[in-house]
Order: structure tokens, then sequence, then C-alpha cells
């Protein structure tokens, strides 16, 4: 029985440093590169070495995480090359889940669809890219969420993560918000007339923007 008890600890605190290692990624207050010290990281979250180490397994696994041989973990770097290669796959999975949301949502979900668009057309409009990109991130996971397609969502979710970098970016380059605007706010209309079809082009012709606009980077 203890040693139950001890495994489903420790099952736990890998669970919770997943999770705020993720959240930390996402928010981008660890970048490409960056070593993750596992001494520091379990004092950080409040678990144990072995947890966090468990933890940088799973990250690796998602692509996250890189393990470089006598020098432990450090977050991946992911070249422009491979961020279009992602985000090629990106575009038939959000393809998919858009036009399943056009043919799921609610009354409710698409005025909430709605309204989020509408704060990202007044973050455009008052300057502010990185509230539209918390907002952009929003969407995408309310679409996913309306889709109700979880493998689909959960392939998305391990391919976004690898991606955050470069999606911060493209938010702070001058004139990508007024470019992507449109084209978040014609996947939003495409859901709520619940006209699939219109809904999978719409998504899939955003992820062709964000293409050319990362291919531009390089």
């Amino acid at each position: 029985m203890s040693s139950d008890a001890a495994l489903q600890e420790g099952e736990a605190g890998k669970q919770a440093a997943v999770a705020a290692l993720r959240a930390a990624l996402m928010a981008g207050d660890v970048v490409p590169g960056q070593r993750l010290v596992e001494a520091e990281l379990a004092e950080t979250f409040g678990v144990t070495r072995a947890s966090v180490r468990a933890a940088l397994i799973d990250l690796t696994a998602e692509g996250l995480v890189e393990r470089i041989p006598n020098r432990g973990a450090r977050v991946r770097v992911v070249s422009v090359a491979e961020a279009v290669a992602i985000t090629e796959c990106r575009m038939v999975l959000e393809g998919l889940c858009a036009a399943k949301a056009a043919e799921k949502a609610t009354v409710d979900q698409v005025e909430a669809l709605l309204e989020v668009g509408e704060q990202m057309r007044a973050a455009v409009a008052d300057g502010e890219p990185m509230k539209y990109s918390a907002l952009n991130r929003e969407l995408h996971r309310m679409v996913r969420e309306i889709a109700d397609q979880p493998v689909a969502s959960g392939l998305l979710e391990r391919l976004h993560g690898q991606l955050v970098r470069h999606q911060f970016r493209l938010a702070m380059r001058d004139g990508r918000t007024h470019v992507s605007l449109p084209e978040h706010l014609a996947i939003v209309d495409a859901i709520a007339r619940h006209d699939p079809e219109a809904a999978e082009r719409a998504a899939r012709e955003h992820l062709r923007s964000v293409i050319t606009a990362l291919e531009e980077t390089e």
C-alpha cells in the first residue's frame, strides 16, 4: 500500500512538473537553447528531482526538450525549415478541427468565438501584439475544444508547443497582426455560419499565410 501511494505521488509530481514546464514554454518564460537544470526546476516547481527528470523525458518525446550528452537538457531549438514542416502538418489538422467545429458549435460556443474575435480586433486596433498573440492561441484552443476531435487536438497541442517561439516572433513583426486578423475572423465567421467547407478552407488559408511569413524570416 505504501509503495503504491509513493508511486502515485511520484506520478503526480511528474505531471505537475510537465504542466509547469509546458506552461513556461508556452508563455515564453524559457527560450530555445536555454539549459534546464533539474535542481533549479525542482525547487521552482516544488517537486522532486526525480519528478523533473521524468517530466523532461516526457517533454523530450514531445519534441519540446532535447538531451545533450554530458550537458543535461535544454529547450529544443526548432529551425525555420522545421517550423514550416510542422505548420504544414498543422494546416491539415487545423482544417479538420475547424470543419468539425462548424458542424458542432452551439449558440453559446459561437458567441464565445465571436467575442474572442472582437477582442482580437481591438488588440490590433490598440497596437497590442502580445495580447493579440494570447488571443490567437485562445481562439485556436476553443476551436479544438468545440471540434471535440481528441486525436487531432492532442497532435496539435504537441505541434503547437514546438512553434511558440516562432509565433512570438511573427506576432511582433510589423503589420503581421493586420494580415492575421482577417484570416482568423474568416474562420470564426465560417464556424458561426456552420459551414464546414468554408471553415476548413479558412483555416488552411491562414496556416498557408503563416508558412509564407515563416519563410520570409530566413
